[in-house]
C-alpha cells in the first residue's frame, strides 16, 4: 500500500518541485495539497506544468487538513512551519523544507532569523560526513535518518557548500578557518513571491550580489554542518551569494587553506583528492568529477545530483572545490524525498533520477 502524502505550500517553487518528483514516486500517493492565498484554486492554476495532478485542488494550510497523512512535506517560508508542525497529532513522517527546524543553537536562530526557535530535527543531507569515534572513521548523516519521524531538509546553498567542504574537514586536509565561498545562484531559491529585484528586467544581463558581509541566513547552517563533520576549530566562512540570470541552479566555488600538520608538513595533492574520493565513492547522488574537470549547473537541472570538481592551488596554498546542483531538486525537494526514503526503509534512490535535462 502506498504512503499517503500531503504537501503544504504546494503553489510555490519548492512545493511544485516536490510534487513533480513525488508524482513519479512508486510508493507515494499525493492526496492533499495546500496553499495560503491560493486555497480553493485548482493546483494546475499555480503549477501548470504538473498535468498529471490536474485533479487536485489547493486546500487551506491548516493542521486539520494535514493530519492523518503518512507523510507531510512543508514548503513554507521560515517562521511558518514551526507553529504548524507543533500541532500535528497523526502524521508518521513530517519533513520541513523551510528553515524552522534546521538550527540546533537558539542563539544562531536569534541572530539570523529572529522569532521563536523550534526544536532541531534530523538534518536531511544523507551524504554529509559526521565525525565518528575516531577521525579516520567518520559516519554519514543518513544513519541519523533511519527511522526518523521528523526531518529538516537543508538550505540549498548550505548543503552545496557543506557537501563541498566536509570531506576535507573530516580528513584534516583543509583548515576550518578562513573558508571562502562565492555562489552563483538562480532566483528560484528566493521563492515565488513578487519582488522587484527578482524581476526579469532586473536580472537579465546582470549579476547581483546579495546578503553580503556575513548576513546570509545559511551561514550558521554551514558552520553547524562543518562542526558536525569534525572541525577541530570553530569554522569561519566568508559567504557571498550572487544572483545570476538562470531560473534554477547553484554553482558554489569554495576555497580553503591546506592544513598544516604538527610537524609543519602539508598533505599533497593526491592525499587531498583522496579525501573527497573516499567520501563520495559509493554515493548515488554526489559525484566527484575526474581530475581536471569542473561541473556546470546545466548538467544537474532536474536531477537529484550534486557534482563536485576539485583542484589544488599550490601557489596560494588553498584547495578549490566547485559544487553544482539544482537548488530546487537536490538542494530542496530531492533531498527531502531522498531523506524520506531512508526514514521509511525504502531504497534511497526510489523516485529520484541522476539524469538532468539538456540543453
Amino acid at each position: 500500500m502506498a504512503f499517503t502524502v500531503a504537501v503544504a505550500g504546494a503553489s510555490g517553487y519548492a512545493g511544485g518541485e516536490l510534487l513533480r518528483l513525488l508524482a513519479a514516486h512508486p510508493e507515494f500517493e499525493i492526496r492533499t495539497v495546500t496553499g495560503h492565498s491560493t486555497a480553493g484554486q485548482p493546483l494546475i492554476a499555480s503549477q501548470p506544468h504538473l498535468r498529471s495532478l490536474a485533479h487536485l485542488t489547493l486546500q487551506p494550510t491548516e493542521p486539520a487538513v494535514l493530519d492523518g497523512h503518512d507523510i507531510v512535506f512543508f514548503a513554507l517560508p521560515h517562521g511558518a512551519s514551526g507553529e504548524l508542525t507543533a500541532q500535528l497529532r497523526d502524521v508518521r513522517l513530517a519533513i520541513d523544507c523551510g528553515a524552522d527546524h534546521r538550527l540546533t543553537d537558539p542563539a544562531d536562530w536569534a541572530a539570523f532569523y529572529g522569532g521563536e526557535h523550534h526544536e532541531a530535527w534530523s538534518y536531511g543531507v544523507p551524504e554529509l560526513l559526521v565525525a565518528g569515534d575516531t577521525p579516520a572513521a567518520p559516519g554519514k548523516q543518513r544513519e541519523a535518518l533511519v527511522g526518523a519521524t521528523r526531518i529538516a531538509a537543508p538550505g540549498c546553498n548550505a548543503s552545496t557548500v557543506a557537501l563541498s567542504l566536509a570531506p576535507g574537514i573530516a580528513a584534516g586536509v583543509i583548515e576550518a578557518e578562513d573558508l571562502v565561498s562565492v555562489l552563483a545562484v538562480g532566483p528560484s531559491g528566493a521563492g515565488k513571491a513578487a519582488k522587484t529585484h527578482l524581476l526579469g528586467a532586473e536580472l537579465m544581463g546582470s549579476a547581483n550580489p546579495y546578503a553580503v558581509g556575513g548576513t546570509h541566513r545559511h551561514i550558521p547552517e554551514i558552520r553547524q554542518a562543518l562542526r558536525g563533520a569534525g572541525a577541530s576549530t570553530e569554522p569561519t566562512i566568508s559567504f557571498t551569494p550572487v544572483l545570476v540570470p538562470m531560473s534554477r541552479g547553484i554553482l558554489a566555488t569554495s576555497t580553503a587553506r591546506i592544513a598544516t600538520r604538527a610537524d609543519g608538513s602539508h598533505p599533497d595533492a593526491a592525499e587531498i583528492r583522496a579525501a573527497w574520493e573516499h567520501a563520495y565513492a559509493d554515493e548515488p547522488f554526489v559525484h566527484l568529477l575526474p581530475e581536471g574537470q569542473v561541473p556546470r549547473t546545466a548538467d544537474t537541472l532536474g536531477a537529484n545530483t550534486c557534482l563536485i570538481g576539485l583542484a589544488v592551488d599550490e601557489a596560494a596554498g588553498r584547495v578549490v572545490v566547485i559544487g553544482a546542483l539544482d537548488n530546487l531538486a537536490k538542494g530542496t525537494a530531492g533531498a527531502a524525498i531522498q531523506s524520506a526514503n531512508i526514514a521509511l526503509g525504502l531504497p534511497e534512490t526510489t523516485g529520484l533520477s541522476t539524469n538532468g535535462v539538456a540543453p
